[in-house]
């Protein structure tokens, strides 16, 4: 995990209501300068709006936020030339070619950017020459991912940067971050891709309802609520006494019950404490991964589950 040593994102009671919906509620949040930080949430929860926010384009009801230490509305032109924004819905110039745009771009930032542009694209195998009209939606992400890095901003906002993209082009997305972050460049991540945020995040928000659930490692959150242990015994046990415990959460046994697996929250000390009064084979741990951890904050939403 990268070392971190300053504050790149920072929201004080960030709050964006819409008439008397609340899409965005006292939302309290720091980023530190070289981490991966990702943010989850189901569709509607309000990761678009807290990035549109920040990126001041829409104003908070209340609540204040700084990016790199910029005020997020007072200068938010200074802070756009720092940051690589790519939008969850973004839209081209489709009577320019890809090479054109990045011109464009240059035009707007003064900054030369092209050798970038060239070398970001021969990574993502995308050709620069084609026109912009018509492209998919893998190649407009890719199109999007190279005008968001090529100009090597300290922070990147990222909304969903990998939809549309094969696995391949996953991978070397999945690449580029890792180079990014060892660069000591901050990278804020918005996505429903819940092994690509396991795989790359320091730490996750959970944004549930325009309320930020929790923000935790990625270690801490698969331990967050539950773990699996397996427990294979010499001789078959009374399933019962296992169920009876206040912290088992889920069981399974096997036909003879010589062997469960169970579901435990929190502390483990009744279980292994009960374990211990029958001849034990073999014991194991499954932690969850992101993903489970995810939907066991989000399965219990009135049945609704995780829209992802």
């Amino acid at each position: 995990m990268a070392q971190h040593s300053e504050v790149v994102i920072q929201t004080k009671n960030l709050t964006k209501k819409y008439g008397g919906m609340v899409a965005l509620h006292d939302l309290n949040l720091e980023v530190q300068r070289g981490e991966v930080f990702g943010y989850l949430g189901p569709n509607g929860a309000g990761k678009t709006t807290t990035i549109r926010t920040l990126l001041d384009l829409i104003r908070p009801t209340s609540g204040a936020a700084t990016i790199l230490g910029l005020d997020s509305r007072r200068d938010s032109v200074k802070i756009h030339a720092q940051v690589g924004f790519l939008p969850s819905e973004m839209t081209l110039y489709h009577n320019m070619t890809g090479r054109q745009y990045v011109q464009f771009i240059e035009q707007g930032r003064r900054v030369a950017c092209m050798a970038e542009a060239e070398r970001l694209a021969q990574r993502l195998d995308y050709d620069l020459h084609r026109s912009l009209e018509g492209l998919s939606t893998g190649n407009r992400r890719k199109m999007g991912l190279i005008a968001a890095l090529m100009h090597r901003p300290p922070l990147l906002i990222l909304d969903e940067p990998t939809s549309g993209l094969d696995p391949l082009m996953q991978q070397t997305f999945n690449e580029l971050i890792r180079e990014i972050q060892a660069e000591g460049r901050t990278v804020f991540l918005s996505s429903h891709n819940l092994p690509e945020v396991e795989a790359l995040c320091d730490r996750v928000g959970i944004l549930r309802a325009g309320k930020l659930v929790t923000v935790e490692t990625i270690q801490a959150l698969a331990n967050l609520r539950f773990r699996w242990f397996i427990l294979e015994f010499e001789q078959p046990v009374e399933v019962s006494q296992f169920k009876a415990l206040s912290n088992v959460t889920a069981l399974e046994a096997n036909s003879d019950n010589t062997r469960l697996r169970i579901q435990v929250s929190g502390t483990i000390d009744s279980v292994i404490k009960l374990a211990a009064h029958y001849p034990l084979h073999d014991l194991s741990v499954e932690h969850p991964s992101l993903e489970e951890a995810f939907l066991e904050f989000y399965g219990s939403n009135n049945g609704k589950g995780v829209q992802a």
